[in-house]
This record gives structure tokens, sequence and C-alpha cells, in this order.
């Protein structure tokens, strides 16, 4: 069995921000619990609470060594994977290119690019996304047909649930949001402006550790944390 989990960023049609970033941090769910210690035991060794949240947001120069220590812990270790979907241009896309009827059918189709990369016919997934809003599960419900659908999966046998979660719940969510985070910052070229900050400094450890700066997709046979950067057509312009 393997577990998924999900998050979003700048994922609102109407936010004023020109892209989406999506990502999912994954594992074999018996690993699940090991790496939830790992994780507490890191924060615990920073002097903090061990349910303390990781978030991106509370990235500062205080905790900088806390979200460093993760980032070389998920990069050290064999159980985790990461992939993500940096989409450009979200603002004013035409939406009939890609037979779209509006920003949601898009929204749908961007995750679906972001899971079927590393979902198998012969595998077994549970997904779980981060709760936004009190709209999910009609999001999520979508979401997972149509994954289903395109494999003929029709009984759920190999993407058996798709469910949303709090990201308090688990600490490989919290993971996913610091990646995702840190992608975010740096597409929306906040890393630019702010060179010597903490998140700044964050973003150059990933960079070197993943050997390719984050304004680059990652090679299509790179797992460990694979990165794919879409933008527009060109005959949309």
């Amino acid at each position: 069995m393997n577990l998924l989990y999900c998050d979003e960023s700048c994922h609102l049609p109407n936010d004023h921000i020109n892209l989406m970033v999506l990502g999912t941090m994954y594992c074999d769910s018996e690993k699940k619990r090991q790496i939830f210690d790992e994780i507490r035991r890191i924060k615990l060794k920073h002097n903090l609470e061990p349910h303390f949240e990781i978030k991106w947001t509370k990235v500062s120069p205080a905790k900088i060594d806390l979200y460093a220590e993760l980032i070389e812990y998920f990069f050290s270790s064999e159980d985790l994977k990461f992939r993500s979907i940096v989409a450009k241009e979200k603002e004013n896309l035409d939406h009939s290119v890609y037979n779209n009827n509006d920003y949601n059918e898009w929204y749908y189709k961007m995750y679906y690019l972001l899971l079927d990369k590393i979902i198998f016919p012969d595998g077994c997934y549970d997904i779980f996304i981060d709760i936004k809003d009190t709209r999910g599960g009609k999001r999520i419900k979508v979401l997972q047909d149509a994954l289903c659908n395109n494999r003929y999966d029709f009984k759920q046998e190999v993407i058996r649930h798709v469910n949303q979660i709090h990201s308090h719940e688990s600490e490989i969510l919290q993971l996913c949001d610091l990646f995702i985070g840190a992608l975010s910052y740096y597409h929306r070229g906040l890393y630019k402006k702010n060179k010597n900050s903490a998140k700044s400094k964050l973003v150059d450890l990933i960079s070197e550790r993943r050997k390719l700066p984050l304004g680059y997709s990652s090679p299509k046979d790179v797992l460990k944390f694979n990165m794919f950067i879409w933008s527009p057509r060109r005959n949309e312009e």
C-alpha cells in the first residue's frame, strides 16, 4: 500500500498570484509510523513539542536549524519521495486550448498530471489531501473519479481512497507543505528579493541537495525530488 499526501499553494483562481503549486510526499504504508516518529524526534531535538506543526509560513531565523534538518532528513531518507507541479500563468489561461470548461477543470487536470506519473496499475494507493475549505469533499470525489476512470479502475482497487485530513494530523503532509512553500516562494520571485532571509537559505539548501536550481524541471527519471514546471502553450498568446 502506498500513501500519497498532497498539498497545494496559490490554488485559488482569483488570488492575484499567477502560478499554482501542487505537491505530494509519498511513502509505503509500512514506513508511515517510523517516519512520523523520526520527524517528531527532530522536533524534540530543537526543543519543540512533538506535535508542533511544520509549516513554510512558520520558517524564521530562530527556527532555521529545525527546517534545515528536516530538509536533510528528507533527502537522506530512503522511504520518502516528493513530486510537484509548478503551473505558471494561471490567471489568463485560454481554457478552450485545453478543452476545459473553466478554471476548475484545469485545476483537476493539473492534479491528475501531478499524480499520474507515480500511480501504477499493479499498485494500491490511498491519497490524503490537506483540508483547505468546506467545499473540498466535492473536489476530491471528482479527482478520484478522474484518476480511477483513466485507469479503468472502476472498482477503485488501485486508487482505494481519496480523503481529506488536517495537516496537523500528519508529519508527512507537513513536510510536503514545507517543500511546496519553498517552490512557491522561489517561483513568485520572493527568493530574489530576499536572498539573505531564512526562507531563501532553505531554498538554497533544497537546490544544493537536489543538485539543480528550483527554476528547472527534473529529468523524467528522477524520483526522489521530482518537479515539473508547466507553462501554457505558445499559441495561447
